[in-house]
């Protein structure tokens, strides 16, 4: 099968357009014929390895993707040859307290496909079948890809952890990132009233159209002083992060008493000084996030369903650019340089 491999760490040229060995499956896996990929950090992560070396070399990056099962393993029952599935893409052991819980994201074994095993840079891709999703009608492969990591990280920060509800201010950062445009529209969905940030205005225009109340251009004014005079000084109810550095120090500035921080990431700086005495004075929680359970992949793509009306789909994917496969390495580039908003999907077949 074609594929995209890097066989060391680093920069976006590293990466390889060549033949891979088709995967084969075992028992309860199913081998899915690959359409489209979308691009994540985390596959930046993975092939700069700044923050992952445990990685098996020549190694196929990618977590997101959607497609036609080709195979099933032979005690599979769910699902059949011939389905069109997106990928749920946690993977965990499916037997300990957490996973039979529902909270499988807080597995010990708990990764994300395209980390450990061979991702879906490829014509095809080897999958536990508890992690393939039947694509809501009407939703195109692409569109399907670029729905799982952000949509579900971004369901599970605002959701189950901050939980949002009606009213409140949420602070979204990085409006033109996968998960903040996520973001904006799980927030809007819940009633609440979004302030978000970009680096530009052509950014901050699309944000407004996913719904975002009010907009900062981050490059022209601080994030954190436009914060304030929105809101009269009294703050924001939620603060949606995932940037890290000096974004997540001065984001706690801005957060309200009683008001929540949640954070997914750090695609900037993974330290930060913090101030403890806004924590404390003012009751400020803040919350880690990673992805989301298999439960909650299913409660957020209820949302993309709407029996091929798009008019109907409360939320929706946002795909900024396709690339062909083989130019994978100017997709990352293209996403490194952040000249995207929303998602970068790769076209398989």
């Amino acid at each position: 099968m074609k594929a995209i491999r890097f066989h060391e760490f680093g920069d976006a040229h590293i990466l390889r357009y060549e033949e891979a060995p088709t995967p084969t499956i075992g028992p309860n896996d199913v081998l899915l014929q690959l359409k489209a990929a979308a691009l994540n950090h985390l596959d930046v992560f993975a092939r700069s390895g700044a923050r992952e070396k445990n990685i098996p070399l020549p190694h196929i990056p990618g977590s997101d993707g959607s497609g036609v099962i080709a195979e099933v393993g032979s005690t599979v029952e769910l699902v059949r040859r011939g389905d069109k599935v997106l990928i749920s893409p946690g993977i965990s052991c499916g037997n300990c307290p957490e996973c039979l819980s529902k909270r499988d994201n807080l597995c010990r074994s708990y990764r994300v496909l395209g980390t450990k095993e061979d991702g879906t840079y490829a014509e095809y891709v080897r999958l536990p079948s508890a992690n393939v999703v039947p694509i809501p009608e009407g939703l195109t492969f692409e569109e399907a890809a670029a729905i799982p990591l952000v949509f579900l990280t971004a369901w599970h920060m605002l959701v189950t952890l901050a939980k949002v509800h009606p009213g409140e201010i949420v602070l979204v950062h990085g409006a033109g990132s996968g998960v903040g445009s996520a973001g904006i529209q799980i927030a809007k969905l819940f009633g609440a009233r979004v302030i978000t940030t970009a680096g530009s205005n052509d950014k901050l225009v699309k944000a407004k159209a996913l719904g975002a109340d009010e907009l900062i251009n981050y490059q022209e004014n601080d994030f954190a002083e436009e914060v304030k005079r929105i809101t009269g000084k009294r703050g924001v109810d939620i603060v949606f992060e995932h940037i890290g550095g000096e974004v997540f120090r001065k984001s706690l500035t801005v957060v309200a008493k009683g008001g929540r921080l949640v954070t997914c990431g750090s695609t900037t700086d993974f330290n930060t000084n913090i101030d403890l005495r806004y924590i404390y004075s003012r009751h400020q929680t803040i919350y880690g996030s990673w992805m989301g359970s298999k439960n909650e992949m299913f409660d957020v793509m209820k949302f993309f369903s709407a029996e091929g009306d798009v008019a109907r789909r409360r939320l929706r994917p946002v795909i900024d650019s396709v690339f062909p496969l083989a130019q994978a390495a100017n997709a990352q580039l293209w996403m490194e340089e952040r000249r995207n908003f929303g998602k970068i999907v790769l076209k398989i077949s």
